[in-house]
Formats: C-alpha cells, sequence, structure tokens
C-alpha cells in the first residue's frame, strides 16, 4: 500500500493551489509520499513546501482518497491524506522555480481548477473541501504521553514523569503540532503533561498557559467549559494537554460549542500521548480527528474522532 498525503490549499478571492506534472501531465494538488516514521500531517505540509515554495498550515481534515496506481507487478493501492490548508506568509507562486516533478504551480479559482483538474477523485475532493469553512482554528486535545506508575512512584502524584517512551512521543509531537500552526500551548501543571508539551516548546520558542483546572487534583466541569470555550474564540491554534479523567469534562465542553453531526468524543479511549484535534469556525467545532504521531516503528494514525 503506498501511503501519500497532500493539501488542498485556498486563498481569498476563491482560489485553490494547483501542480502540474509532467512525468503523468496531469493536473492535481500537491501531494507526495509519506516518509518512513513521518507522520501524514507533517508530510502533507512538506510536501506542499517542496512542490510550490509555500508554507501552509492545516485547516479541516478532507475525505481520504483510496484507488490503485500502476506497478511493475500490475497495480497496488494507494491512500491519499488531503486537509484544507492556508498559506503563511506570502502566497505568490510566480517566482518558484519548476523542477523535473512539477514545472506548474498556479492560482485557479474553484470553477476553472474542477475543469482542470484531470482525476474525478480530486474533483470530488474539491467540491468537498469548497463546502468548508476555510478560515479555522484548531484546538488540539492531548492526552500526556506514557508516565511512570503510580505503583512504583512514592512522591506526590503531580510530580510523576514520563517514562522513556513518553519522551518519545512528546519528540514525535513536534513536527505535527506545526503542521496544524499550533502557537499556544495550555497544559496541567503535572510533570508528566508540561514533559509532554516542553519539546513543542522549545521548538517554537513558547512558553506555557499552566490551567490547574486541567489537573487531577484540580479539574471541576465549570472551569473547563469555560476555558475550552475561550481557546474556541477566534481562529486560535492551541494545544491542550491533560490526564485522562479530565478528557470526559473536555469533551462535554467541545460538544456544547460542535456543530449537529460533528463527533467530539472518540470512538475508543484516547490513547497516552494522543490527541482529538477540534477544528473551529466562529467559536463552533466543525470537525474533528484522533491523531497519534508514529513511535518506535509504529504507524501513524489519522482518523475521523
Amino acid at each position: 500500500m503506498v501511503r501519500a498525503a497532500g493539501a488542498v490549499v485556498t486563498r481569498p478571492g476563491r482560489e485553490v493551489l494547483l501542480v502540474h506534472r509532467p512525468r503523468y501531465d496531469d493536473w492535481s494538488f500537491p501531494k507526495g509520499k509519506v516518509d518512513p516514521g513521518e507522520h501524514v500531517a507533517a508530510t502533507a505540509v512538506r510536501e506542499v513546501a517542496e512542490e510550490t515554495g509555500l508554507a501552509v498550515r492545516l485547516g479541516v481534515p478532507l475525505t481520504r482518497q483510496r484507488y490503485e496506481v500502476a506497478a511493475r507487478a500490475g497495480s497496488r493501492g494507494k491512500t491519499v491524506d488531503y486537509w484544507s490548508a492556508r498559506v503563511v506568509g506570502a502566497d505568490d507562486v510566480a517566482g518558484y522555480r519548476r523542477g523535473d516533478e512539477i514545472d506548474e504551480v498556479v492560482w485557479l479559482p474553484f470553477a476553472e481548477a474542477a475543469d482542470r483538474l484531470t482525476y474525478p477523485h480530486d474533483r470530488r475532493t474539491l467540491a468537498e473541501a469548497v463546502e468548508l469553512p476555510r478560515r479555522t482554528g484548531a484546538l488540539v486535545v492531548l492526552r500526556h504521553g506514557d508516565a511512570r506508575p503510580r505503583s512504583s512512584w512514592d512522591a506526590p502524584d503531580p510530580l510523576r514523569p514520563l517514562v522513556d517512551r513518553g519522551h518519545e512521543q512528546a519528540r514525535a509531537w513536534v513536527p505535527v503540532l506545526g503542521a496544524y500552526g499550533v502557537d499556544e500551548v495550555v497544559s496541567s501543571p503535572s510533570a508528566r503533561c508540561v514533559q509532554t508539551v516542553q519539546p513543542y516548546l522549545d521548538a517554537a520558542g513558547l512558553e506555557p498557559d499552566l490551567q490547574a483546572c486541567l489537573s487531577e487534583e484540580g479539574a471541576d466541569a465549570g472551569s473547563v467549559r469555560r476555558l475550552v470555550t475561550a481557546l474556541l474564540e477566534g481562529r486560535r491554534r492551541v494545544v491542550l494537554c491533560t490526564h485522562r479523567p479530565v478528557l470526559p469534562l473536555v469533551y462535554d465542553a467541545l460538544a456544547a460549542r460542535a456543530r449537529p453531526g460533528v463527533v467530539t468524543r472518540p470512538g475508543e479511549q484516547l490513547a497516552k500521548g494522543a490527541a482529538i484535534v477540534a477544528h473551529h469556525h466562529r467559536g463552533a467545532v466543525v470537525a474533528t480527528e484522533t491523531v497519534a504521531p508514529a513511535v518506535a516503528g509504529r504507524g501513524d494514525r489519522r482518523a475521523p474522532a
């Protein structure tokens, strides 16, 4: 199975970014194969940068494409994960140096792009993206990574640290949070939560906002709801790190601000070091996805929550 990821990048004026591949003489969205150990969200951002020269941050996830591609032994399956995306900084592609893989990069109005796209599955993806809010924020609700067992810890529980695997999970989140454009970090003050977001704090040059209401000892429904409601205002891009017992309070707070049909609670218990990403628009949750970066040879997970 071939894994790939890309983005449907739009800009004001109802225009979308397309690329032309001379090898196949086709028009499509910027996308490419997932590197070993790379999360699909990071792949999407990297491929847009490599193929178009533009930096983007991801928005609402789109339906995964599945189709067959030609291979020496016949054909094999291919899956492509797409997100809607917006450019960070300048969006001019006129000066980008074309290469062997991509020889044209253009902004086109939505209707013209639908006619230009070569494949029906891309036209369906564009139609889906056009109907979604394009200026969204992201609230990444992250469960802390693997920590030392309570049974082997004699000090106060808030001081209980991550184990080696937990630190590995924390490091794996750095490119993923970057792909979503996270620029605020809110966390329980417990050591295992702070350590989970510390690699991203260091990489992004941020300071954490420590909230007692996200700790196991200080959580209450009213405080959590008020915090989540505040974080959904505007187009903020925030990671919120907390504990398993607190997650149901966060889910309830998200549900109170979710559009009809949007599921705000994962279908199974959120694993340690995994997150639910709530994409929001004008204070309302419009889509969610469950995300767990690859660690120790395990595949990444990206699915509707």
